[in-house]
């Protein structure tokens, strides 16, 4: 008797084991993490560690960014599971990373590399690096969506530079294989074109049409073309060449050096024609990267001249008239280093923008900006997503839509250089918490912002009004999850790019589990002729453990109900199973058993209409009748 005693304990806990397993999978599918966390947490108590709940807990806390605990979980993933999936060995690197455990997060990203050779999200990046780490994180109040543009090949695509609905660039993409630079063994840049087109409806992106070669047969050679400025009537484009003579043939100084050269064409009809070089260019240094001022009466660039701070700097020159040009002059130290200083750009409110691979710096190029024009000394990394670990150039932006190009050779792009547009955008997701029966506002209500990676991104607090309000980037989906003790949930899903203007509100409605002397969930439904506790079953008994734990002191009593189709004796046994099945499972959350003061099933001798044996009753009316109640008898403060 004993041993079979044992037999059905073992079987019992591992039956609960398994159903409360499949309840916080469902939980952690709706973004109810803490409530997920809590039931597989128990799941490991009653012996439970497979990699898909060590895993599933790790994952838990750090999508709601405890990164001390999700290292706790993962490490005891990877401890116990040899064949753990290697993303959690990214997962846990990052958890450490963000506990500043750099030394062992190289650990396991070089593991985590290992394991996916094919993937490239940390080749080549220094995780270890404590100021690098906080000039990776997101500029504060800046919301950017970053597109890899659908033009960029497998080889270079850089500077982007657009006007009147045309987007110019440097490529190598139609060059043949013998037409290679030795430096780094890709054909040669030429200047393409590509026009622009707002997206149909309802689609985010711009569509861009297939590149072809800029409209001339004056600007491209054989040799490189590329960073083009155009002056704000259209009609002149200022780029950058190879030192070619006239008949188009590579001219090199005494080392044998062919240096860069801005030269600047006509637009005549739609071609661009006339092409002259600029008269500061000389065959010993070079000058490239053009950018104007938004008065046009300024040319920006890049050069390695005499007088200069490092290896390159960036200058200006007054641009003059008819063909002529003052001198350049040095932007000097507010801007330029012993390092190089490349690409510059000016924006319409007259900010400097301009690469370097100096100052606190990410890692090779970075993007920064300057107030050096308006008479300020301050320069500052522009941080991530425009900045990586790698090289980021050529950054312009059109300060009145937000919208802009950057260049990159950063890890997940197509080619060796890539062009990204950007759009720095925000909006706002407001709106009031209520409870759903009373639609009185609800303060202290809990609402996170999630994104689709299911991260909990912000979590706000709502106060006595019940209003809740984020600033969240345009073209993104985002669920927002509301909740409150004795209420449930309520989840709703928004996409930003559907959102007319910057503002939309989303309304949650939470409804109250404690109605009266009653908690109230929905309907607990049984397999025919059973009483074990289904999935569906025990994620709305957890309403019940909820409300017991928020309320120590609560005592209750359970009742269940049929409908009178069926004997009424096999009815009555039935709902008194049926009734005990809910207990047990509440008391298998860890509830006191002296909470539940009795469990019993009524069968049908309690209905709530005149749907008695003989009568004839719709299924609705039937359906009113199968209920479990859970009485309130005491709830002590």
């Amino acid at each position: 008797m004993k041993t079979k005693l044992i037999f059905t304990i073992l079987a019992l806990s591992s039956t609960f084991i398994f159903a409360q397993k499949k309840v916080a999978d469902k939980f952690f599918k709706n973004y109810a993490y803490v409530k997920a966390s809590d039931l597989y947490q128990e799941a490991v108590k009653k012996g439970d560690s497979s990699a898909h709940v060590l895993t599933r807990l790790g994952d838990c806390f750090y999508n709601n960014s405890d990164s001390e605990k999700a290292a706790t979980w993962y490490a005891m993933a990877i401890e116990k599971h040899d064949d753990v999936d290697p993303i959690y060995y990214y997962k846990y690197a990052q958890s450490l990373r963000s506990l500043g455990q750099y030394d062992d997060a190289v650990v396991y990203l070089e593991k985590f590399n290992e394991a996916q050779k094919d993937e490239d999200r940390i080749d080549g990046t220094d995780f270890t690096n404590v100021a690098l780490y906080e000039k990776l994180k997101s500029t504060e109040g800046i919301y950017v969506d970053i597109i890899n543009l659908p033009i960029n090949t497998i080889n270079s695509d850089f500077g982007a530079f657009e006007y009147d609905g045309t987007l110019y660039f440097a490529s190598t993409s139609k060059k043949t294989k013998d037409e290679l630079y030795a430096w780094n063994d890709q054909p040669f840049l030429d200047i393409y074109q590509s026009d622009i087109s707002e997206g149909a409806d309802g689609e985010d992106a711009l569509n861009y049409t297939y590149p072809n070669y800029v409209k001339s047969d004056q600007i491209n050679t054989k040799y490189h073309e590329a960073s083009v400025a155009i002056t704000n009537d259209g009609k002149t484009m200022y780029f950058t060449r190879d030192n070619v003579s006239k008949n188009r043939k590579l001219k090199a100084d005494r080392e044998g050096t062919s240096h860069l050269k801005i030269y600047k064409a006509t637009l005549v009809d739609t071609t661009w024609q006339d092409v002259q070089e600029l008269n500061f260019n000389d065959k010993v240094f070079s000058t490239g990267h053009p950018a104007l001022s938004p008065d046009n009466k300024t040319l920006y660039f890049t050069s390695d001249r005499e007088g200069g701070y490092g290896q390159s700097d960036i200058w200006k020159v007054a641009i003059l008239g008819d063909d002529n040009y003052g001198f350049p002059v040095n932007l000097g130290a507010a801007v330029n280093t012993a390092g190089k200083e490349m690409f510059p750009f000016v924006d319409q409110d007259n900010n400097l923008y301009f690469s370097s691979d100096s100052y606190l710096n990410l890692g090779l190029l970075d993007i920064f900006k300057s107030d050096v024009l308006k008479g300020g000394t301050s320069v500052e990394n522009i941080g991530a997503p425009f900045n990586s670990g790698l090289d980021d150039f050529a950054y312009n932006i059109n300060t009145e839509n937000g919208r802009g190009y950057f260049s990159s050779n950063r890890e997940g792009g197509k080619g060796s250089d890539d062009i990204y547009s950007f759009e720095i955008c925000a909006q706002m997701i407001t709106g009031t918490v209520r409870d759903s029966r009373t639609v009185l506002p609800l303060a202290f209500a809990s609402v996170q912002l999630i994104d689709e990676t299911g991260k909990v991104v912000q979590e706000v607090m709502t106060g006595e009004d019940g209003f809740y309000s984020f600033k969240v980037s345009c073209n993104n989906t985002y669920n927002i999850l509301g909740s409150k003790a004795d209420y449930k949930d309520d989840l709703r899903e928004v996409s930003t790019s559907l959102i007319n203007g910057n503002e939309v509100t989303i309304d949650l409605n939470l409804i109250p589990l404690i109605i009266e002397d009653e908690i109230v969930i929905n309907p607990i439904y049984f397999d025919f002729d059973k009483w074990d506790i289904r999935t569906d079953a025990a994620y709305e008994l957890e309403n019940i453990v909820g409300v017991m734990r928020e309320h120590p002191n609560m005592k209750i009593k359970i009742e269940s109900h049929t409908d009178s189709r069926g004997p009424d004796n096999y009815n009555l046994t039935l709902s008194d199973k049926r009734a005990k099945s809910t207990r047990d499972y509440i008391l298998s959350r860890e509830i006191d058993p002296s909470r539940i003061e009795s469990a019993i099933g009524y069968g049908e001798t309690q209905l709530v209409n005149d749907c008695a044996n003989g009568v004839k009753c719709t299924k609705e009316q039937h359906q009113d009748n199968r209920r479990s109640k859970f009485i309130i008898l005491e709830n002590k403060q």
